[in-house]
C-alpha cells in the first residue's frame, strides 16, 4: 500500500504460547489498505476467542476502494457494532459471562497515522532509535500509576497487572476507541502487540529488538517473549514505512 511518498510493509504473526491451550488472540494484516489490529480476547470457556475472532473478522473485510474518512468511520462503527453482538452473546451464556476483547488498531493514509485503542494491547513507534509508546492501557495498574500510588517499573509485578478497565464486550462499554494520530516519517516502524508480549519485554529491550535487522521481526519479538516466560498468548505486528 503506497501513501504520499510512503509505502508500507508489515509482517505479523501469534502463538498460543508455552501456558495457554488456546489462543485468544487474533489479528488484522490488511498492507493493501495499510490497516492492521490486534485483538486479545477475554471471558474464559472460549469467550475470548469468540470476540477477538469477531472482531478480526469484522474489522479485516472493510473494502479496499474506501477514502480515509470512509475507512475509519467504517473501523468505528465495525467495532461499535461487535460490542453490542458480544454483550448479547454474553447475555446468551449466563447472568454472570463476559466476551470481550481488547483492541488496538493502525491506519496510515496520506502521511498521517491515527491509532485507536480499548484495552491494555499497545501500539509503539520507533523512530530515530527511540521507541514511544503511542497508546496507554486501559488498566488498574495504570490508573494506579498516574494516581501516584505505584511506579512503572513495579507495575508489571502488580498483583493485579492483568486487570483491564475496558474492553469490548464489557458490561457498561460503550464501545468508543480512545485515539491519537501523527505524522509518519521514512524509517519509522510501529508495533501493535498483545500484552503477552510487553508483560514479558521490557520497553528498553523491545526497542533494541525492533531496531535491529532481520527478516521476521514479529516472530523473533514472541519467541523472545515465549523464551522470558510469558504465560500468555503471544502476537505482534510490525510495520515499516519506507520511502
Amino acid at each position: 500500500m503506497s501513501g504520499t511518498s510512503f509505502t508500507f510493509r508489515s509482517h505479523a504473526a501469534t502463538d498460543t504460547g508455552t501456558v495457554r491451550k488456546h489462543n485468544e488472540d487474533a489479528f488484522v494484516d490488511r498492507p493493501d489498505i495499510a490497516l492492521w489490529a490486534v485483538a486479545d480476547g477475554a471471558g474464559g470457556h472460549a469467550a475470548g476467542e469468540v470476540a477477538s475472532g469477531m472482531l478480526v473478522d469484522t474489522i479485516g473485510t472493510i473494502p479496499a476502494a474506501l477514502a480515509a474518512d470512509e475507512t475509519l468511520s467504517q473501523l468505528r462503527l465495525r467495532v461499535a457494532a461487535v460490542n453490542i453482538a458480544l454483550r448479547g452473546e454474553a447475555a446468551q451464556r449466563g447472568s454472570h459471562a463476559v466476551v470481550a476483547s481488547t483492541i488496538v488498531a493502525l491506519l496510515i493514509r496520506g502521511g498521517h497515522f491515527v491509532c485507536l485503542w480499548v484495552g491494555d494491547s499497545r501500539a509503539y513507534l520507533l523512530r530515530g532509535g527511540t521507541l514511544l509508546r503511542i497508546t496507554k492501557d486501559h488498566s488498574l495498574v495504570q490508573e494506579l500509576i498516574e494516581a501516584g500510588a505505584i511506579s512503572e517499573a513495579d507495575a508489571e509485578s502488580h498483583p493485579q497487572a492483568n486487570v483491564i478497565t475496558r474492553a469490548i464486550g464489557a458490561p457498561e462499554d460503550s464501545g468508543d476507541m480512545d485515539k491519537i494520530t501523527g505524522a509518519i516519517a521514512a524509517g519509522d516502524r510501529f508495533l501493535l502487540c498483545s500484552d503477552g508480549v510487553t508483560k514479558s519485554i521490557p520497553d528498553d529491550v523491545l526497542a533494541g529488538m525492533l531496531g535491529a535487522e532481520g527478516d521476521a521481526p514479529a516472530r523473533t519479538l514472541i519467541e523472545r517473549a515465549m523464551q522470558a516466560g510469558s504465560r500468555d498468548n503471544v502476537t505482534a505486528i510490525v510495520v515499516d514505512v519506507l520511502g
